[in-house]
């Protein structure tokens, strides 16, 4: 897809995390604007059938443009994130996971649902790491796509990223 899942970050406001909140990062690696409307990102539990959904907001993301989805707040955690551009109440779990981004907002049954633009299964985490693609730029399809490190949320406020030729 165009618009992919750039970071992950389960670990928000649990203990020894810096930021309050977990938060899903997406990011528009196309030369287009993308409309976000009606779109959702979902979770599941790492083994999980059952999706939440947290809806996005009507943005017309440009093209290098990041978007940041704050989810549940837990009790610890310092930071707050940037400002938010949706937010949900999604509680995530900070060591393993599934991340769906999705063009509508019905619950999705897997991964492989017609509506799915693109999904991301983590693992390994912790409540100071993230999920964060080597290149926003990059989609392989590849779990090597991501590395664990420490989180950097980014809104559409963050400078863009100029992808050259999308892979």
């Amino acid at each position: 897809g165009n618009v992919v899942i750039s970071q992950i970050y389960a670990g928000g406001g649990n203990s020894q995390a810096t930021y309050a909140n977990d938060y899903v990062e997406l990011f528009n690696r196309s030369a287009q604007d993308v409309n976000l409307n009606g779109w959702s990102v979902q979770y599941a539990s790492a083994s999980g059938t059952s999706w939440s959904v947290t809806p996005l907001t009507s943005v017309n993301l440009a093209p290098g443009q990041f978007y940041l989805v704050q989810q549940a707040k837990g009790t610890g955690g310092t930071t707050p994130l940037p400002t938010p551009d949706a937010s949900g109440t999604i509680a995530m779990s900070a060591s393993a996971g599934q991340v769906a981004l999705v063009e509508g907002t019905a619950k999705i049954t897997g991964s492989t649902d017609a509506s799915v633009r693109d999904y991301v299964a983590y693992s390994g985490l912790s409540s100071s790491t993230s999920a964060a693609r080597l290149s926003p730029c990059t989609d392989t399809d590849a779990a090597s796509d991501f590395k664990a490190g420490a989180p950097t949320p980014q809104n559409t406020g963050a400078a863009p990223v100029n992808c050259v030729t999308p892979q």
